[in-house]
């Protein structure tokens, strides 16, 4: 494990960050919990985590003036970002829920679940479920399609752009569970409640 990479959690109080630092430690690896865009800009990678709502979200980034900071630190610096559960909706440019632009940096539409049998698949989204390659990455090294990873979420990624998909998971329908374009990473399952195989994950961004 590097231990010269600075990994900062951006602190935009819509995260479970704790439970996050809780898996790095496990894994070797110290982090920093920061609103501040010095510090945000100084680290090798962050990590964008988050529950709740997606208006919510991009109106606490706005008053804790983080969208330059973030937007310099991902299509400038190309550093590497990850995004976990609403910090991956958060990339995409708009969100349904608040009727919403949100970062703008993948393409695509946060979209609200609907599902086909009310009685078999619950909303929101809880548990665990497969994941299945739709591309292969770095990220996902000694990971095997079809790994099962755990989620919560109402809501979902949807983009007609292929080349951004990095995971898909059935839930009643096909859906985006995973993204990658270039230096931004973004998971709608939690690598923090997914046991050994969500510490490789974790492990395999802190390596890139």
């Amino acid at each position: 494990m590097s231990v010269e990479n600075k990994i900062v959690l951006v602190d935009y109080k819509m995260g479970n960050y704790h439970s996050v630092t809780h898996s790095l430690h496990r894994i070797g690896v110290e982090s920093i919990i920061s609103s501040d865009p010095e510090v945000i800009l100084s680290a090798d990678r962050i990590i964008l985590v988050g529950v709740g709502h997606f208006q919510k979200a991009m109106e606490n980034l706005h008053s804790l003036n983080l969208i330059d900071c973030l937007n310099q630190f991902v299509l400038i610096q190309k550093k590497p970002i990850l995004g976990i559960c609403l910090g991956m909706q958060l990339m995409a440019q708009y969100g349904e829920e608040g009727d919403c632009s949100g970062l703008g940096w993948v393409d695509g539409t946060i979209k609200k679940f609907k599902v086909s049998d009310n009685l078999k698949f619950k909303i929101p989204h809880t548990g665990w479920n497969q994941i299945e390659y739709q591309k292969e990455s770095p990220i996902m090294n000694k990971i095997p399609s079809s790994t099962e990873f755990y989620f919560v979420h109402s809501y979902f990624f949807q983009s007609d752009n292929q080349d951004i998909v990095l995971n898909t998971t059935n839930y009643s329908t096909s859906f985006i569970s995973a993204i990658q374009i270039e230096n931004i990473y973004g998971v709608q399952y939690h690598p923090e409640k997914s046991h050994d195989q969500g510490l490789q994950f974790l492990s395999n961004f802190i390596n890139l």
